[in-house]
């Protein structure tokens, strides 16, 4: 993934279903929320221990099916291994879903060539908390 296309995808995501999410401030999760935020995204965050709570003012939501309404991006803060379920659960529920973006650490080549055989694009191991101030400044 070149940083022209990182940078297209920063500007075109509006709303961003965060998978993962943690409560716990010192959790990278947490502080990439907050960041999203800062910049003017809309963050849903998604952790089915957390449903129905809200985190950094926004409603927690058990699973993508939740989420009402449609989002841009799915980022992804779950092991590796999880990444396919992740992937196919959100192929079904946006099915114009733009961009499926694993964070670091987090890489599943099948779960991508999934999502990029519908179209969408797919970043893995990096963080849109480092990309953003690196790419959008």
């Amino acid at each position: 993934m070149t940083d022209d296309m990182i940078h297209k995808i920063l500007q075109r995501t509006r709303r961003i279903a965060l998978v993962g999410a943690s409560a716990n401030p010192a959790r990278p999760s947490h502080g990439v929320m907050r960041f999203l935020l800062a910049k003017g995204y809309d963050v849903v965050p998604v952790n089915p221990g957390l449903a129905g709570q809200s985190l950094l003012g926004q409603q927690v939501v058990g699973h993508l099916a939740d989420i009402e309404g449609d989002v841009d991006m799915v980022d992804v803060f779950r092991a590796s291994e999880h990444v396919p379920g992740v992937v196919d659960e959100a192929l079904v529920r946006f099915p114009d879903l733009g961009t499926i973006w694993m964070q670091l650490g987090v890489v599943h080549e099948g779960a991508a060539d999934t999502a990029r055989a519908r179209g969408v694009d797919v970043i893995m191991d990096r963080c849109p908390a480092i990309e953003y101030p690196r790419l959008m400044a």
